[in-house]
């Protein structure tokens, strides 16, 4: 369809907007930050809040505050797609992203690079398995 699909994502604390910085980085986050550059590329707009670095939006969406009172931050993030809830408490896979916006995954070349960088991660004693 031509209509515009609206992506909000309540992201837990994080010391940048996508979480991927600092010395660890959490390969969630980092599909995740492939995943929103994935579907801007197909047209999507998508808002990340940050609540440690912009708590307003988290004050005045009624979903994320109510949310927020009942479990705190452990319901971060939430992802709300055209004002709808997709999920909280984990990032969407890519999967349910495009179902939700109604797009097609296809073939990209950014999938098997993640797959790959996924893969090696887990390696004994790496923490992230």
């Amino acid at each position: 369809g031509t209509h515009m699909t609206h992506i909000e994502v309540f992201d837990p604390p994080m010391c940048c907007s996508t979480g991927v910085c600092g010395p660890s980085v959490d390969p969630l986050l980092a599909a995740f930050a492939a995943d929103v550059e994935w579907l801007t590329a197909q047209g999507v707009t998508i808002a990340r809040h940050n609540l440690s670095q912009n708590p307003q939006p988290f004050v005045s969406n009624t979903r994320a505050l109510d949310l927020m009172q009942r479990e705190g931050t452990s319901c971060l993030p939430i992802v709300l797609v055209n004002g709808e809830e997709l999920g909280h408490g984990a990032y969407p896979r890519r999967e349910e992203l495009a179902r939700a916006t109604g797009l097609v995954v296809g073939a990209s070349q950014t999938k098997p690079r993640i797959r790959l960088s996924a893969d090696k991660c887990c390696t004994p004693g790496s923490g992230c398995c």
